[in-house]
């Protein structure tokens, strides 16, 4: 093999390892984002549920209705 294919080869595996470490690492963040977003569902799931508890005990404000279709 000539020196220019050897040196172009070499180039291509450094840049295949390269793109395969940043595969990797794209990988592991897209795994810890989805683990978030689980943990933040179920959060907001419990605080939708509390939320919805709570003014279920509670009269409603007149303020709080909407105002009449004459208005």
């Amino acid at each position: 093999m000539d020196a220019d294919a050897e040196r172009r080869l070499t180039e291509l595996e450094s840049r295949l390892a390269h793109h395969e470490r940043m595969a990797e690492e794209m990988s592991a963040v897209l795994f810890e984002q989805g683990r978030t977003i689980d943990l933040m569902t179920v959060q907001m799931r419990r605080l939708r549920d509390r939320i919805a508890e709570l003014e279920s005990g509670v009269p409603r404000a007149p303020q709080d209705e909407p105002p009449p279709p004459h208005y």
